[in-house]
């Protein structure tokens, strides 16, 4: 019950006890002595009832408020309980998924550096595959007035022999040429090596193995831009080996062929000197 209903319930009481006081009194004086005291009991004993039935209502009315209190308070525990436990687990699966952000983050900068190590490993083998693939790869020459194309190591070879023979260092060169035209018998070089291997040869008094390969120059490749070069030299071998004749003839050829060439001047002088 609420607490107005409890109030009039009192009041209500208080007047009915009035009204019964009074009319016990009245009726006192009517009746004597004897059933005025019990008249007073009588009513002493239903306010004693009312007040029992009174006090007995308001305890269960109290009885009943505290466990409606309770019934709530528990309730709210118990929602408030279910809410720190629904916080609880939200905060930790909060925390989980940044510690598996963190992770995956970590994971992806892990991921790039290595991407980026790979890149660039990658670059740089492909520098290195593409420096020695150039040192493989045909190149572009001048030999004896034409544009060929030939190999790295084989241009490096003759160009090395070549600075042997210009330094004058003529047992080198005479190696490095036979060396040359043993690893390239079918070079584009090799007119040109005979005939400066020819004259490394001439140089180092070697004159018969200059002559087979200033010989051998002519009959490979007889219209060779040395050609008329090459005859003369064979001449002056065969001055050194004395053999006046054979060179006299050699020089009376190379006029025969070459009577154009700058060559041919000098063969002439020559040959007014053997006569």
């Amino acid at each position: 019950m609420t607490q107005a209903v409890l109030r009039l319930k009192k009041a209500s009481l208080a007047w009915a006890l009035l009204f019964i006081l009074g009319s016990g009194s009245a009726q006192a004086a009517l009746f004597g002595d004897d059933e005025a005291r019990r008249a007073i009991l009588d009513l002493r004993q239903r306010l004693e009832q009312a007040q029992n039935a009174n006090k007995t209502l308001v305890e269960q009315s109290a009885q009943q408020q505290n466990q409606q209190i309770q019934q709530i308070t528990q309730q709210h525990n118990q929602t408030s309980a279910q809410l720190r436990s629904a916080l609880l687990d939200l905060q930790t699966q909060i925390d989980k998924l940044r510690a598996d952000l963190a992770q995956s983050l970590g994971a992806q900068e892990r991921l790039a550096r290595d991407l980026t190590e790979v890149q660039l490993r990658q670059k740089d083998t492909l520098t290195t595959v593409d420096d020695r693939l150039r040192r493989f790869e045909p190149v572009k020459v001048t030999v004896d007035g034409r544009e060929v194309l030939v190999e790295p190591a084989e241009k490096a070879d003759f160009d090395r022999s070549m600075a042997l023979f210009r330094q004058s260092d003529f047992p080198g060169a005479q190696a490095a040429f036979s060396g040359f035209l043993s690893r390239y018998p079918t070079s584009v070089y090799k007119p040109s090596g005979l005939f400066w291997l020819g004259n490394a040869q001439y140089a180092n008094k070697a004159y018969r193995e200059a002559m087979a390969n200033f010989q051998r120059l002519l009959s490979e490749s007889p219209n060779h831009p040395r050609a008329a070069e090459a005859m003369l030299a064979i001449a002056n071998v065969q001055v050194e080996l004395k053999d006046l004749k054979a060179a006299r003839k050699t020089l009376e050829d190379l006029l025969k062929a070459f009577p154009a060439s700058e060559t041919a001047g000098t063969a002439r002088e020559r040959l007014s000197r053997l006569r």
